[in-house]
């Protein structure tokens, strides 16, 4: 075994071993994806090391032994390179373990082709020395598979430089310096090894200049990495900080264009699409004209800006944070846009709630008000009555005189004890609407001759005016308790010798009923709270009680029957009140 010292050989070895001396460093300070650019680098040192070696020797025997060591170097690297960007870039898990375990698959299959090569010359078909140059070199004859795995050194390579491109080509300016760096690290040997393998470029008729390529490149891209650290802020890492955001995360450059986002953002575009890096603000934003307005007026602004969009769902909240460097000079923004809309229409609901348990609470005022006067006051005068009777201290003569006061105070507590008993029922277990087909004319008529005789005690007329056949869909017993409380409040105010018109009118949808009184009318303010569902105490013309609990449920019954309730009021005109209910369109009486 005969040894000639050399520079090429002696430069491969010092360099080899410097490598492999960082890229150990690397291993040992990192983890996870950053080691495998350590297991990269450390592949080259092996491949270039054991080349240095193989230059020593000047036997054929010699060099093929040491070309099998350099194969393991050789062989690995690629597959480690992949390895390395998939786990670096975050590439799906499943899909890393499964091309991972194909690269190795392949690298041993390939290694094993190389060590057994004497048996089949698929890799090598012959091999010489060549000693015409200033050293022996190692002369080949390349086999099938030497060229198979040349192809899956370049694609692995090649893959590896693309998927790494692709995800920081607009990233920050850190790791653009990286993606960079360790793009340049592996293209300038691959272009050497391409005009190795093309003959282009062979010193001596066999040198191969690739190894040299790599452990230089790489012994600066070492350097780097453990010098200044520029792998210490990895995008796994940041990755999974952004993914924590439930806040749609955009990052901006001076440009006005996305350089990193997080996946919640994509969720806030009805066109996901859209969000990707390298796209304009303008594009992003054109369907959101608001967010864009805001993004630009407040892009000089060096403090965190902030914005709420109420008006298109989804509702926003935006916030601009200024991204200053070391000069206090603006060089991007971070956009927060957090989807408020449950956070908003929870809060109407809440407010709507206030309201209308505010309301209910005033019900439940009114009810025991009314209970404790409008009920108490005619039960107990109805009471001392019949004692003063049965004492003697009232003759028969006088009793009879005051029964039919009696008799209309009754009727005004019946009438009240019907609507207490309505609402009581709807606000403690729901009301129970069942629907019929209902001819609405007849049910006028029997209304009519129900309060006929109270209408007659003031000598008020309820005349029915343009009756036809009619035929609706809705709750029998509400529809009558509807229109009773609107014809007895309309009788209550009214003033004697006057009438109440109950008309009716269609069109081909719906129909509308209309109860109109002669009487002193309804104040602005009075009529803004009935038209706003608000109770309140009145008197009759004959000093009748009136709670508004019969308006309330007349409008609530209106609305469960799908119709709405209108009141209409001038002060010494009188008032009139319309409902509509939908007609059956099937049924044969309806035109």
């Amino acid at each position: 075994m005969e040894f000639i010292s050399n520079p090429y050989a002696m430069i491969l070895l010092v360099s080899g071993l410097i490598v492999g001396v960082i890229s150990a460093s690397i291993g040992f300070q990192f983890k996870d994806s950053l080691r495998w650019i350590g297991f990269t680098m450390f592949s080259i040192a092996v491949w270039g090391f054991f080349y240095g070696i193989e230059l020593l020797h000047t036997e054929v025997r010699d060099m093929l032994f040491w070309t099998k060591i350099e194969y393991l170097g050789l062989l690995s690297a690629p597959a480690c390179w992949m390895i390395f960007s998939m786990k670096y870039t975050s590439v799906d898990s499943n899909k890393v373990r499964l091309i991972t375990k194909g690269l190795l698959s392949f690298a041993l299959i390939s290694y094993g082709l190389v060590a057994t090569n004497s048996w089949h010359h698929l890799h090598y078909k012959s091999y010489w020395l060549i000693d015409s140059g200033p050293i022996p070199l190692l002369g080949i004859e390349n086999g099938i598979w030497y060229y198979v795995q040349t192809a899956y050194a370049y694609i692995c390579f090649f893959l590896g430089t693309l998927i790494l491109w692709k995800r920081f080509r607009f990233a920050n300016v850190h790791f653009r310096i990286l993606t960079r760096l360790l793009i340049i690290g592996g293209f300038f040997p691959l272009l050497l090894n391409l005009l190795y393998q093309t003959s282009i470029l062979k010193p001596f008729n066999g040198l191969d200049l690739t190894p040299f390529a790599f452990l230089f490149s790489y012994l600066f891209v070492g350097i780097a990495i453990v010098r200044f650290k520029l792998l210490d802020l990895k995008p796994i890492v940041r990755d999974k900080i952004l993914e924590m955001f439930s806040q749609g995360v955009l990052v901006l450059d001076p440009k006005k264009k996305i350089v990193d986002f997080n996946p919640a953002v994509k969720s806030l575009f009805s066109n996901s699409e859209l969000v990707r890096i390298g796209q304009s603000a303008e594009e992003l934003f054109k369907t959101r004209p608001k967010i864009l307005e805001f993004y630009v007026e407040s892009y000089d602004n060096k403090s965190e800006s902030k914005l709420e969009l109420d008006d298109i769902k989804p509702f926003l909240k935006l916030e601009l944070v200024p991204l200053l460097d070391k000069k206090n000079q603006i060089s991007g923004h971070l956009l927060l846009i957090e989807n408020i809309t449950q956070e908003i229409e929870t809060n109407e609901k809440l407010k709507q709630q206030a309201v209308e348990l505010q309301q209910l609470n005033n019900l439940k005022d009114k009810f025991f008000s009314i209970i404790s006067h409008d009920l108490k006051g005619p039960i107990f005068g109805v009471k001392e009555l019949i004692h003063l009777t049965q004492s003697g201290l009232i003759s028969h003569e006088e009793f009879l005189e005051i029964l039919p006061e009696v008799s209309r105070n009754m009727e005004q507590v019946a009438n009240l004890l019907e609507n207490l008993l309505a609402w009581t029922s709807s606000q403690l277990r729901g009301e129970h609407i069942v629907k019929k087909e209902l001819e609405l004319t007849t049910i006028l008529r029997s209304q009519k001759n129900l309060l006929q005789r109270i209408a007659k005690e003031k000598n008020i007329s309820i005349e029915l005016e343009n009756l036809e056949e009619t035929w609706v869909e809705a709750d029998k017993n509400m529809l009558e308790l509807v229109i009773r409380n609107l014809i007895s409040n309309a009788i209550k105010f009214s003033p004697p010798h006057q009438k109440v018109e109950v008309s009716l009118s269609k069109n081909e949808k719906e129909v509308t009923v209309c109860v109109r009184d002669f009487g002193v009318g309804i104040e602005e303010e009075n009529l803004t709270k009935l038209n706003s569902g608000t109770s309140f105490t009145t008197r009759g013309q004959n000093n009748e009680s009136g709670t508004g609990l019969g308006l309330i449920l007349a409008r609530e019954y209106i609305f469960k029957n799908g119709g709405k309730l209108t009141i209409n009021s001038k002060v010494g005109e009188g008032s009139k009140f319309c409902f509509t209910l939908p007609l059956v369109e099937t049924h044969p009486g309806v035109n």
